[in-house]
């Protein structure tokens, strides 16, 4: 998998053993990379302005790496996780949103999260950039049936919070406590059917504008926040 761009590159340079092959700009000129990039005997191509024309849609800031396909967790390393806030992700669509929820995780410490396997975005280089390399400090798990893994986390311990436009409770008046799983849904649909009838319970944003939704990333990153909050 390629990625690009220089935030990502110096997440990725921390793991060396993941990195294949560095495409560089003559040139290229940034001390941090350029030391991590000394510190190991990496297999480097270099390319002009010209050959780099061709990756320029990528934003990719004069590097590009060449790097193993992501490794999924396996969600069974969540059962157990005293007091763990996961993020469940019901068919996220959109490789913008998925890199800034994971973005979002990292900074506030999720345990992990988890996306089903058939109907959703999947780890690309788009959202590898848009992580900022977060990702490579995030457990993501991908599952075949989202219901199923719901009620093993049920089982163990999890309180499932839902979240919707309509109905339902203000966010800020659920007890967050103990171990949570926050469900965020489709950016067109929202939650499925099937997993908002799993959900404990189904918070609430209010809207006080003239615009009755959110961006599934910025609904997400008020969510996560609260989520934590008792945790802080």
């Amino acid at each position: 998998m390629l990625v690009y761009g220089r935030n990502v590159a110096k997440e990725v340079l921390q793991k060396p053993e993941k990195v294949k092959k560095i495409i560089l700009m003559k040139n290229f000129d940034d001390k941090e990379i350029n030391s991590l990039i000394e510190k190991y005997d990496f297999k480097i191509e270099y390319l002009d302005k010209k050959g780099f024309s061709k990756f320029d849609k990528y934003s990719h800031q004069g590097i590009i790496l060449d790097i193993d396909d992501f490794s999924y967790t396996n969600y069974k390393e969540f059962l157990n996780i005293d007091d763990a806030k996961l993020v469940i992700l019901d068919h996220l669509e959109d490789p913008h949103n998925l890199g800034a929820i994971i973005r979002t995780c990292e900074a506030a410490g999720i345990s992990g999260i988890i996306i089903p396997k058939d109907r959703s975005v999947d780890v690309n280089s788009t959202v590898m950039k848009t992580s900022a390399g977060a990702l490579e400090n995030v457990k993501l798990a991908k599952v075949t049936n989202l219901v199923n893994v719901i009620g093993e986390l049920k089982e163990n311990g999890y309180w499932i919070v839902g979240t919707a436009l309509e109905g339902g409770t203000d966010y800020r008046d659920i007890d967050y406590t103990g171990k949570i799983a926050l469900v965020i849904g489709n950016e067109g649909n929202g939650i499925s059917k099937s997993v908002l009838n799993e959900c404990d319970y189904i918070a609430k944003i209010p809207m006080y504008g003239k615009i009755n939704s959110l961006n599934a990333s910025v609904a997400a990153g008020i969510m996560i926040y609260e989520v934590i909050s008792l945790d802080k």
